[in-house]
């Protein structure tokens, strides 16, 4: 088929290589411009934007799809098809409607949980048992159309949002190329208006641990908020990042931790600290944190 694919972060880029990897004629991709980053704050190309690169494939990167002239110049691509994941802008109804399938996304979540911006993120932090990769034709709506094809998977227990994103991606990448094999066959099914959820974008006012929250909420907190923006609570004065834990056994003052391997009390329970990163360093398990910076029992965070 011939393909406009349209994405930006890291977890579209594996989906991007399996379009290629299946055959398929990539006629353009679309992506997010360019921004500053870094200490010398040049502008630095998206993910998808560097392999696209990579792979010799043309790029495009309007600030907008609204005006005529862009809306054109997709229409004479010609597509059969567009892949959507992870984009970063409102399609309109003429850019919907002008490949002769129109445009397909790749959503992270079992619809119609979790629509909008963060579903990894909110499925962990909500403690869903389960999640999934849903390939939708899109429409006007927000992550309203009807779904093509499903894949389900656990979320395990211990698992952070940095992780179950790398497995999803994979997950949708082996799904797209499904489902543009079967596309005729296939057949859309509309979504329920029970169940509904939508996945606010996260706010980094999220992330500071409150230590009187039940343990099962924190853990979920810390998990789901890694490795970005990261969960995060005050050790002797200083701010750390919490980016992995797991449920243990102990209770006590909460913010006390309990032994001196990290563990902490919560408002009922506690929870085991196992990776942390001071600021302006890297991130560590827990047990070389320790060697560097001695937290023992009795600390209050």
């Amino acid at each position: 088929m011939r393909v406009v694919f349209m994405g930006t972060p890291d977890f579209s880029v594996p989906v991007l290589e399996a379009l290629v990897g299946a055959g398929h004629e990539i006629a353009a991709v679309y992506c997010q411009p360019p921004r500053p980053a870094g200490r010398g704050k040049k502008d630095r190309p998206t993910p998808v934007h560097a392999r696209a690169l990579d792979l010799g494939l043309e790029v495009r990167h309007p600030i907008s799809l609204k005006g005529a002239e862009a809306q054109a110049d997709f229409a004479a691509l010609g597509a059969d098809v567009a892949v959507v994941v992870a984009y970063g802008l409102i399609l309109p109804q003429t850019v919907l409607d002008a490949p002769r399938h129109g445009c397909l996304n790749i959503h992270a979540s079992l619809l119609p949980r979790w629509r909008g911006a963060a579903p990894i993120h909110r499925a962990i932090m909500a403690g869903d048992d389960q999640t999934g990769i849903c390939i939708m034709q899109m429409e006007a709506g927000l992550d309203t159309g009807p779904v093509l094809l499903r894949s389900r998977t656990p979320i395990r227990a211990e698992e952070t949002t940095g992780a179950l994103h790398d497995r999803l991606s994979a997950m949708g990448a082996n799904l797209i190329v499904e489902a543009l094999a079967h596309l005729p066959e296939l057949t859309p099914e509309p979504q329920l208006e029970k169940g509904v959820t939508y996945a606010a974008k996260i706010d980094k006012a999220e992330a500071r641990v409150d230590w009187t929250r039940p343990a099962v909420e924190i853990d979920r907190q810390i998990r789901g908020l890694s490795p970005f923006p990261g969960a995060w609570t005050e050790i002797a004065g200083e701010r750390v990042k919490l980016l992995a834990s797991r449920l243990a056994t102990g209770q006590g003052t909460p913010g006390a931790v309990l032994d001196d391997a990290l563990t902490v009390a919560c408002g009922t329970g506690a929870v085991s600290l196992t990776r942390l990163q001071r600021a302006g360093k890297g991130a560590q398990d827990a047990d070389i944190f320790l060697r560097g910076w001695p937290v023992p029992k009795g600390t209050r965070l």
